[in-house]
């Protein structure tokens, strides 16, 4: 039998609890640490930076496309210096190339702003390695002469965490081979420990491209059916019963996100239980303000469209892409280089005695224009493909190659 309402009644709302946006909230729970000096303000900001990373399509692209450019495509050495030729081939234990090396410093350097580079050698310096750190384990100690490592900043103790000694300083290991580290980081003013991501400008724009990107999964995973708030009149004791009731309304027809707002009540008189629909008319605001994040945070990454697969109204132009590949490469891609080849140039001759002079980065655009007048056999040496210049059917012009061409499919 339904229990009689009281028409004198005080009219009281419940609705379900906000969702937190895990961007907004992670680490906010993480202990003060008290020998390092905290990455953000709860010590967990490269956490919160990988997230949005993770998350943001136009963000994630640049940072992954910055990385390859760095890294190049492989290394050019004197082919009469087999120690280089070790390095380049066999950079560590785990069988990784410089290259690869190079390009996980690169990422971190993109994403962080900061990067973490691990040597290896023994006393005699009869082997140097070099291993990439994961950015978000790393943290420095106070005395800021160690790096401290620890797999998950949350549950940090920081006797089992181990630390090893900025370079040029360097630590005996349980193995008996000497390891240190090197700390790379961009810099920024009032910021002395850690360096700041080159986007820390376009934090807000690439969390709205993330955010747009979400409402339209949102109004998917709702057939696109209207937005709106329902009331749902029933008789409650307490605010956790009309939350759970709230609660289960919602998980069953509003969707995941929901794009529909329950709220019990309890009131008098007649059932109260209704659905107020909230029409939209801004979809084109939406949309524009989608594009205009993701314009923006090409800026704040220093970056150009057209190196990281984003569309031009005007379609596909090879001419910009090689003119914007070639201002990357005086304006970042060289500098960047430059930055993480240089102490491991100072390793190689301090420690191991090795002349790293011809040790070059390759780099090479997109896509090539090649002139008519270049020969196949140049132009396969151009690509780094095997050549020989004295093959007759290598001695063949470019321009040649296109009018056969040309004439075959006219016929």
């Amino acid at each position: 039998m339904r229990k009689q309402k009281q028409t004198n009644k005080t009219v009281k709302a419940f609705v379900t609890e906000n969702r937190v946006d895990p961007f907004v909230s992670i680490g906010s729970t993480m202990a003060a640490t008290g020998n390092c000096w905290r990455w953000g303000t709860d010590n967990m900001f490269p956490y919160a930076l990988s997230i949005l990373a993770r998350r943001s399509t136009a963000h994630r692209r640049i940072i992954n496309d910055k990385a390859d450019y760095i890294s190049g495509k492989g290394f050019s050495f004197d082919e009469n210096r087999p120690e280089l030729e070790m390095i380049v081939e066999a950079a560590n234990g785990t069988g990784e190339t410089l290259r690869q090396v190079i390009n996980k410093l690169a990422f971190d350097k993109a994403l962080f702003g900061n990067a973490f580079l691990e040597i290896v050698t023994n006393r005699k310096c009869s082997f140097v390695s070099f291993y990439h750190q994961d950015a978000t384990k790393c943290r420095l100690s106070k005395d800021k002469s160690h790096i401290i490592l620890c797999h998950n900043w949350r549950e940090y103790t920081p006797m089992q965490a181990p630390t090893l000694p900025l370079y040029p300083q360097f630590d005996e290991a349980p193995d008996g081979t000497l390891r240190s580290i090197i700390h790379y980081k961009d810099y920024e003013p009032m910021f002395e420990n850690y360096g700041v991501p080159p986007y820390i400008a376009g934090l807000n724009v690439s969390a709205i491209a993330y955010k747009t990107d979400k409402w339209n999964i949102s109004r998917l995973d709702n057939s696109f059916q209207l937005s709106g708030v329902m009331t749902l009149d029933s008789d409650v004791n307490n605010e956790e019963e009309a939350k759970q009731i709230a609660e289960a309304a919602q998980n069953k027809f509003a969707g995941k996100p929901g794009q529909v707002l329950f709220l019990v009540k309890n009131s008098g008189g007649e059932d109260g239980s209704k659905f107020i629909p909230i029409t939209s008319s801004n979809e084109g605001d939406w949309q524009a303000l989608h594009e205009q994040s993701t314009t923006d945070i090409v800026v704040a990454h220093s970056w150009f469209r057209s190196l990281s697969g984003l569309d031009w109204t005007s379609g596909f132009n090879s001419d910009r892409i090689l003119h914007e590949y070639e201002i990357a490469l005086n304006t970042v891609i060289l500098g960047e280089q430059a930055e993480l080849m240089e102490p491991i140039r100072k390793v190689l001759e301090n420690m191991a005695g090795i002349d790293t002079s011809s040790l070059q980065i390759i780099n090479r655009p997109p896509m090539t224009l090649k002139p008519s007048y270049m020969m196949v056999w140049e132009a396969r040496k151009a690509d780094g493909l095997d050549y020989d210049e004295n093959d007759p059917k290598q001695q063949v012009f470019l321009a040649n190659l296109k009018q056969s061409k040309n004439g075959t499919d006219n016929e």
